[in-house]
């Protein structure tokens, strides 16, 4: 084989692969969808869930008030995940109860029940932009994330504290949604939540969600001691600080429906 053919043999593979890795170059759009689906699949298998939670709401001048909830989850392998906020604090909120099912395909079901009128209030979809209980989370903030709720965009990594995080464009399917997109911040090492922005329909930076204090249960499971909701809007700002993680505590359907929010008190 003469010196010609030789190359001609040695660089051909080359060229092929290169010419393949240029074909299946990941997009900016596969990568934040890939990133999505391993930050859901790093959380799989909690089952169920019950914690403490104090809601703190402050307004522009800094003056708060406090609600005490009980919280409880339910995951579900096929379908969104199920939970249910009952209010123990202060009197004139106390026995007030959210229920919410998540959907991965299509419109979330949540409920309110108000002991005062002692009915269930069915949440409409047009109105989960709406505020939660006079809180600067809106009741579409309180649904489980499912990865087909949005479609993806990696925008680049960057620093966040002590971590390297994926920041990702993530933009609402949902008609409905109060925003057009969410950039969030989500740590290379163990999938958490770091940070959201959330844009309104005009596209200006309406909240921010920061996530503190993580503690891992199970070997497995983070979860946040603090969630800090700032509306740049208002200068609002609303806390939720959690306490008394549970897991896998025999719940079941049966303990997230219509009635369980009338007998929840």
């Amino acid at each position: 084989m003469n010196l010609q053919a030789k190359t001609i043999n040695w660089l051909l593979p080359a060229i092929l692969l290169a010419s393949a890795s240029f074909s299946y170059a990941e997009t900016a759009e596969e990568k934040g969808l890939a990133i999505a689906k391993q930050t859901k699949q790093s959380d799989i298998g909690w089952t169920d869930m019950t914690a403490q939670m104090q809601m703190v709401l402050r307004n522009s001048e800094g003056q708060e008030s406090i609600r005490d909830i009980r919280m409880q989850s339910l995951e579900k392998k096929d379908d969104g995940d199920k939970s249910l906020s009952i209010f123990d604090r202060p009197l004139d909120v106390k026995g007030t109860a959210f229920l919410s099912f998540s959907h991965p395909g299509e419109a979330d079901d949540q409920w309110l029940y108000l002991p005062a009128l002692k009915r269930v209030k069915r949440i409409a979809s047009r109105n989960k932009s709406g505020p939660f209980m006079g809180s600067e989370f809106a009741y579409e903030d309180l649904t489980s994330f499912e990865i087909e709720k949005y479609t993806y965009k990696y925008l680049r990594d960057e620093s966040c504290g002590t971590e390297q995080c994926y920041v990702v464009e993530q933009y609402p399917v949902d008609e409905y949604s109060g925003y057009t997109r969410r950039v969030v911040w989500i740590d290379q090492s163990e999938n958490r939540l770091h940070k959201i922005d959330f844009y309104d329909r005009k596209n200006s930076l309406l909240k921010t969600l920061t996530y503190a204090a993580y503690q891992q249960y199970l070997g497995k499971h983070w979860r946040p001691d603090m969630m800090k909701m700032d509306n740049h809007l208002t200068k609002k700002n609303t806390d939720l600080i959690w306490t008394d993680y549970q897991f896998n505590t025999g719940l079941s359907d049966a303990d997230f429906n219509r009635n369980s929010l009338k007998r929840a008190h």
